[in-house]
């Protein structure tokens, strides 16, 4: 009985597995142990390298600026030869760069001094003003003790950040003498479990069984590489009894919650976008509607006619039955019939044309992707351009894609507002605009990644000749949408 039993609770391959863990044993301290010194010691180099910047810039702060105004003012040198600005700046970019390298709970100095380096540069804009509309000195000199205080006052709040980090890195070498004392403990520690974990496992273990550490292998490996269908069979080792049931529950409950989950996925994307969908502005319908009785009012049959029918087709294609896609052709007419609503409000400012082909009207595309990009041109590009502009929409086949195009010949936007944009739609967050309408460029790119599955979404070209707004799809037919979806719901 007593050998059966020991037999029972011998396992095939428990010896080479325990010598990889022994090893691992051994070597895991000491691995995370020199992880954490490098961890460490980087930061601290890091907070040395902050205070060090901070450190060079008080002199900046405290003496070159105000020295460089009162110059300024004295009239020893002009605004280009004292370089005023270019030191704020200096300051300015300093200060930034420090306060992203710094964590969340250490930034308030650096931002109040961020905040007060631009009250500083509003003094120093004052006394340029003033000299150029030939304020007499006395009140320059006034604005000038006024930038030395606030100097002297960015100065000490620079002090108390050294400060702070000073304090900081104290706390970092402390906590890493710790660590390196733990991890010594723990290294000699271990190395005794280890050994004597290794002679009583070499002294107990005298056969082994080979059929269920092998099935059991198998199936981990199975499970680990996604089969999570693959099951251990029974077994009649007695240690690997309980062992394999839980491995079997396990799995079981691992391939339910994978699947729940990949179906609570793809619910939470659909309602998130049909969201997005339906974040239609009021502001349009009320304007739509003010328009009809304006025309009614004045007697316009034809008008009123024309614009409840635009406006019909509008939230008609909007809403679609709650259908996710439409046909190219659907969507021509939703824009058209926006714009030609648009025109009735903007008639002296807003021309637009709309070319796309009707070989490709039969494809299917996915719902208000040309309306937003289009209200966007119009709010952003020729509403505030004098003289107004013109909108063009244009859509071609090339080869397996489909290529839209919304240009403007609006105001067009800087490098700086460009930028701003497309870092927004890099960062992948959907948006509600505010005051715009639709959904704009961030909420359409996203809509184009996430259904599409593909990386790229909306491209924007901008300059002063206006803006041009553009994304590539595959085409689609709807026998391909119908199979994608009974794909997904089965």
């Amino acid at each position: 009985m007593g050998e059966q039993f020991y037999r029972g609770r011998s396992i095939v391959g428990r010896i080479n597995r325990m010598g990889r863990m022994l090893l691992a044993l051994l070597v895991t301290p000491t691995v995370i142990s020199l992880i954490l010194m490098l961890v460490f010691s980087n930061r601290y180099h890091q907070s040395i390298a902050r205070m060090e910047a901070i450190a060079s810039l008080k002199p900046v702060v405290a003496d070159s600026i105000p020295e460089s105004v009162w110059k300024l003012v004295s009239g020893r040198e002009s605004l280009t030869e004292t370089r005023v600005y270019t030191l704020i700046d200096q300051a300015d970019g300093t200060i930034d760069r420090i306060r992203e390298e710094t964590r969340e709970e250490d930034q308030l100095q650096l931002t109040v001094a961020a905040r007060t380096m631009e009250t500083l540069r509003q003094y120093t804009d004052q006394i340029v003003s003033n000299i150029q509309e030939n304020v007499p000195v006395v009140q320059n000199q006034k604005v000038l003790e006024e930038i030395r205080d606030v100097a002297a006052l960015i100065e000490s709040m620079l002090n108390n950040y050294i400060t702070e980090e000073i304090g900081a890195s104290a706390a970092m070498s402390e906590t890493l003498n710790r660590i390196v004392m733990l991890a010594a403990g723990a290294e000699i520690l271990m190395v005794a479990v280890c050994m004597l974990m290794s002679n009583r496992t070499r002294k107990r273990t005298e056969s082994f069984v080979r059929k269920p550490i092998q099935e059991l292998e198998s199936v981990t490996g199975q499970l680990a590489s996604g089969d999570l269908r693959a099951r251990i069979p029974k077994t009649d080792v007695v240690e690997l009894i309980k062992l394999t049931d839980q491995v079997n529950v396990m799995a079981d409950n691992l391939e339910t919650t994978m699947r729940q989950n990949v179906q609570d996925a793809r619910n939470l994307k659909k309602a998130e976008l049909r969201i997005l969908q339906a974040q239609i502005n009021p502001h349009f319908l009320y304007n739509t509607l003010d328009a009809i009785v304006w025309k009614a009012e004045a007697g316009d049959q034809k008008e009123v006619i024309h614009l409840t029918s635009a406006l019909s087709d509008f939230f008609r294609i909007s809403l679609s039955s709650g259908a996710d896609w439409i046909p190219i052709s659907q969507e021509k007419k939703h824009i058209s019939g926006y714009l030609s609503i648009q025109q009735t409000r903007y008639r002296d400012i807003l021309k637009y044309e709309i070319d796309i082909p009707e070989e490709i009207g039969g494809f299917y595309i996915l719902k208000l992707l040309l309306q937003p990009l289009v209200e966007n041109a119009l709010y952003h590009g020729i509403k505030y351009k004098r003289g107004g502009g013109i909108i063009r929409v244009t859509g071609s086949r090339e080869g397996e894609s489909l290529v839209f195009r919304v240009q403007d010949t609006g105001k067009g936007m800087d490098a700086a507002t460009l930028a701003a944009l497309q870092e927004r739609m890099a960062e992948g967050q959907p948006t509600v605009a505010s005051g715009t309408g639709g959904f704009g460029l961030v909420n359409v790119n996203l809509r184009i990644r996430l259904y599409y599955n593909q990386t790229e979404g909306v491209h924007i070209e901008s300059g002063t000749g206006g803006t041009t707004v553009w994304f590539r799809v595959p085409c689609r037919t709807k026998e391909e949408i119908e199979q994608e979806a009974q794909g997904a719901s089965g």
